[in-house]
């Protein structure tokens, strides 16, 4: 089981990152926080002080065509945010 599928890089976390020294990450549905963490300490060589998690549901969409009314949902995730250690940093942009 991959337990990390990807980091999440939006403005909002970008903010927690600069001020709060915290990371956000799709992960597997079925890891646990302590999967979590050494996932992420092994991958990207940093001490992790604290990791939270949120289960996201999918939302119900849909949308008119010339068929008629398409509906269905969005997928289902977990989202983890990761508390790094006073001084370390993580930086999705280095490979870029």
């Amino acid at each position: 089981m991959e337990i990390i599928v990807k980091p999440v890089i939006t403005e909002k976390m970008t903010g927690l990152g600069e001020k709060l020294n915290r990371y956000g990450f799709i992960v597997h549905k079925k890891a646990n926080k302590i999967q979590i963490k050494k996932a992420v300490e092994d991958f990207y060589g940093v001490h992790v002080v604290a990791v939270n998690t949120m289960n996201y549901s999918g939302k119900e969409k849909s949308r008119f065509t010339k068929a008629g009314v398409i509906a269905g949902r969005t997928n289902a995730f977990k989202k983890a945010i990761v508390t790094l250690a006073e001084g370390e940093t993580i930086d999705f942009y280095s490979n870029i």
